[in-house]
């Protein structure tokens, strides 16, 4: 049967129709579709027929580069997960042929749940809350990288040997791509991190992008996390880069990025001190080198800022608030440096 209502930008319904009608059990009728909030590189709907919802994942529409927004490898993960004791979504079906939607995508069903973005949304939380969501993001970070990646089908999804110095290059090499200006505070911190490459601490599954608003809350209980979501920079590394990036997106510097107030820059979660000796004492970890984690994930998200911002210059974000994330780069790239200098958050 044919949907009925308009396809959003970026999605097909009538496409998706058919598809889901051969890989999901019981389409019961039209699809409704609605761009869900956020989403500042893959595109996330919220799709249903009435009954049943699912949640559709592509990457953007435009600005793509080698190896980004790779749905089957997020597809891939989230399955292997699944029975882990990490939380994550059910999945429903990969699509690797662009042909059908316009692009490659893939289908979880919905987790109901609150997502928390905003300071506004965190601070309607009590303070004993605030820090209960605060730690048991940390502690679900541990259990998944404590997750044995081969036990689980996921040796090969990355080459853990060598991860730092290539997530370095890789970074420099997409600001390359991307880069709408030069930058001194860019280059500087590329040029310390490639110089202060430190033995890696471990190998593991890591999410790539373990942030407050990438988990889906219990609405009754904001310490109990029902999913993990937007995995498409996951893959095998050094678990102490998802510590560093979680911890640098503390930084009010991150704001511009969700259009200002973003929830994880709230100052009424944990200390980050406090937050990354929770880490070492559940998982073990020496954080003597935490300085150099935080000056990559500062790298990362600035360079990850500027693609965005890269891509609404040339009219191909799909939403609102993506005005003030060309802002966020240069105080990244700044905040960086001071966290090599060992003045930074901690």
């Amino acid at each position: 049967m044919s949907a009925q209502t308009e396809s959003p930008e970026g999605l097909d319904i009538a496409a998706l129709q058919k598809f889901l009608e051969t890989k999901a059990a019981g389409v019961d009728g039209p699809l409704h579709a609605e761009l869900l909030h956020g989403g500042r590189s893959n595109l996330t709907y919220r799709v249903t027929d009435g009954t049943s919802t699912w949640v559709v994942r592509r990457p953007p529409l435009g600005g793509l580069t080698p190896s980004a927004h790779d749905m089957g490898r997020e597809f891939r993960i989230v399955a292997a997960l699944r029975d882990s004791g990490v939380p994550v979504a059910g999945t429903v079906a990969p699509c690797e042929d662009a042909s059908v939607i316009g692009a490659p995508f893939s289908v979880v069903e919905h987790v109901p749940g609150r997502v928390i973005r905003t300071q506004a949304e965190l601070h309607s939380l009590s303070p004993a809350d605030i820090t209960r969501c605060g730690a048991a993001l940390i502690d679900v970070l541990a259990r998944l990288h404590g997750v044995d990646y081969r036990a689980v089908g996921l040796e090969g999804f990355g080459r853990p040997e060598g991860y730092l110095p290539r997530q370095v290059q890789r970074w420099r090499d997409q600001w390359e791509r991307v880069s709408t200006r030069p930058l001194t505070d860019l280059d500087t911190l590329h040029a310390r991190l490639a110089a202060a490459v430190p033995a890696e601490s471990g190998a593991s599954i890591v999410h790539g992008d373990y942030r407050i608003d990438n988990a889906i809350l219990d609405p009754a209980d904001p310490a109990e996390i029902r999913a993990l979501v937007d995995w498409e920079m996951a893959t095998l590394g050094d678990p102490l880069a998802d510590l560093g990036l979680h911890l640098v997106y503390r930084d009010p510097a991150f704001d511009p990025v969700l259009g200002g107030s973003a929830a994880s820059t709230s100052h009424r979660l944990p200390d980050v001190r406090d937050l990354a000796e929770h880490y070492a004492r559940l998982t073990g970890h020496d954080l003597a080198q935490l300085g150099f984690y935080l000056g990559l994930g500062y790298f990362k998200i600035a360079v990850i800022a500027e693609g965005i911002h890269a891509r609404h210059q040339q009219g191909l974000t799909v939403g609102d608030g993506f005005e003030t994330v060309g802002q966020a780069v240069p105080l990244l790239a700044a905040s960086g440096l001071r966290a090599m200098n060992g003045k930074g958050m901690l």
